[in-house]
């Protein structure tokens, strides 16, 4: 993996992960070209960013001016080095094809998404010449909009972002101060482990309520921990093994969500320590009537349980309940 010593980087879908990654990394000096959807694109080119985390430290603002944004993949694309994909996963096929029209050949394509599938998505629209890397972003990001202010993107959650194994350079390059990167040796279990996680937006989306609010709550925590350990054993039934997640194992998760609230409380600070307004993207989605990833977490897990047999009540019923909310003028079923 060839990567020049100033190499420009790309955030292909400057969402709240994209900006708040990209705003990261252009405060530490790297080169970066935001692609952005236009609205997004014309606050930040009018107002610039202001960047915060949930472990404390000076905010950090970028004004417009420093930064490079635009909604044109051509121009975005065109001359990058390192391309971050940060797209919806429902998005992924689109981006590729932008990235195969636009980006040089031997740019390098890193996928920072939800699921499991996206890296091999990648792969095939753009060949075998291409340098596709698996990645995983651990942590939730809080976006703001005020009058006159700049877009505000704060860390809400902890966690490095994570890259396959053999991409020292490229882990070392994107590892800055506010935004930890590191390589990690088994990827697709940690991407695995990661969406196991993940079933938890769904319910996040139908709870209407932040993060800390809902894992304060016996009753969804209940929930998640039904659909994780169906998730487990449709996992077993593949011979697919989950890694650590920040040290823990999804199972050790499974075991102490249903706790009691005191012993949970004990237990499991770390999924308490988050900031107050967190919530899933998810939950944005089904607020703007958006299409949801529900089918790339939940549905994953059910295509691979149809393939091997393993039953997943929950998470099926939970998969019904996002496509109800999905659809045009439906209540919330929760």
């Amino acid at each position: 993996m060839m990567i020049p010593s100033n190499p420009h980087i790309a955030i292909a879908g400057a969402g709240s992960v994209g900006c708040y990654i990209g705003g990261r990394l252009a405060a530490a000096g790297r080169d970066v070209v935001f692609l952005a959807r236009p609205a997004l694109n014309d606050a930040i080119a009018a107002r610039g960013l202001t960047l915060s985390d949930l472990k404390g430290g000076k905010d950090v603002t970028l004004a417009p001016e420093t930064l490079e944004v635009t909604d044109d993949p051509a121009t975005a694309l065109g001359s990058a080095d390192i391309v971050l994909v940060t797209v919806k996963s429902g998005a992924t096929a689109a981006i590729a094809e932008e990235i195969a029209t636009h980006a040089k050949p031997e740019a390098i394509v890193v996928s920072l998404q939800n699921g499991v599938d996206n890296p091999e998505i990648l792969r095939r629209r753009l060949g075998d010449g291409r340098t596709v890397v698996a990645g995983m972003v651990p942590f939730n990001i809080v976006q703001t909009r005020e009058p006159g202010e700049p877009v505000s993107f704060r860390r809400a959650t902890s966690g490095k972002v994570m890259l396959a194994e053999d991409t020292a350079a490229l882990a070392k390059l994107l590892d800055v101060a506010g935004s930890p990167a590191r390589e990690q040796k088994d990827m697709l279990g940690l991407q695995w482990t990661k969406l196991l996680l993940n079933l938890n937006n769904a319910l996040n989306a139908l709870a209407g309520v932040p993060l800390a609010d809902e894992f304060s709550d016996r009753g969804w925590r209940r929930l998640l921990a039904a659909q994780v350990k169906e998730g487990l054993a449709v996992l077993k039934a593949a011979g697919i093994r989950p890694a650590r997640f920040e040290g823990i194992h999804p199972r050790i998760v499974a075991n102490v969500l249903p706790l009691p609230d005191t012993a949970f409380r004990l237990l499991a600070r770390g999924m308490l320590s988050i900031d107050p307004r967190a919530r899933s993207s998810m939950w944005d989605d089904l607020e703007a009537r958006k299409p949801t990833e529900v089918d790339f977490i939940q549905g994953k897990v059910m295509s691979l349980a149809e393939e091997t047999g393993i039953a997943t009540p929950v998470i099926e019923s939970v998969y019904l309940q996002v496509k109800d909310a999905e659809a045009p003028a439906t209540a919330r079923p929760i």
